[in-house]
């Protein structure tokens, strides 16, 4: 059964490395910010930085979290992170299985 997902979040974090998607995935799960963090690897991100277009590859991390753990979560990601500006963007989840959402709350308590 479907529920509503408002409470939720999916956090978007680009790593420079796997191994550094892993540490900051883990660690945000022990702590409970998170209920998990998925790692794509190997993604190639353009962007502008310090006015001029940069190529690389990155590592990607799906964070699944609750709106009331953002805070801390975003704060841990900052300080752990080797960029100067990580990305850290989080997008509502509207909707998602009951039995999914409810350990997401759980995982995150």
């Amino acid at each position: 059964m479907m529920r509503t997902g408002v409470r939720y979040r999916i956090v978007l974090v680009t790593c420079a490395s796997i191994s550094e998607a892993r540490k900051i995935g883990r660690n945000v799960v022990e702590k409970r910010l998170a209920a998990c963090a998925n790692i794509l690897s190997s993604i190639e991100s353009i962007y502008r930085w310090k006015g001029k277009v940069e190529q690389s590859r990155e590592v990607l991390m799906l964070i699944k979290t609750t709106a009331s753990r953002l805070p801390a979560l975003e704060s841990r990601v900052k300080r752990m992170h080797s960029y100067d500006l990580p990305e850290f963007i989080a997008l509502p989840l509207a909707a998602g299985s009951q039995s999914y959402l409810e350990w997401i709350r759980k995982s995150t308590k």
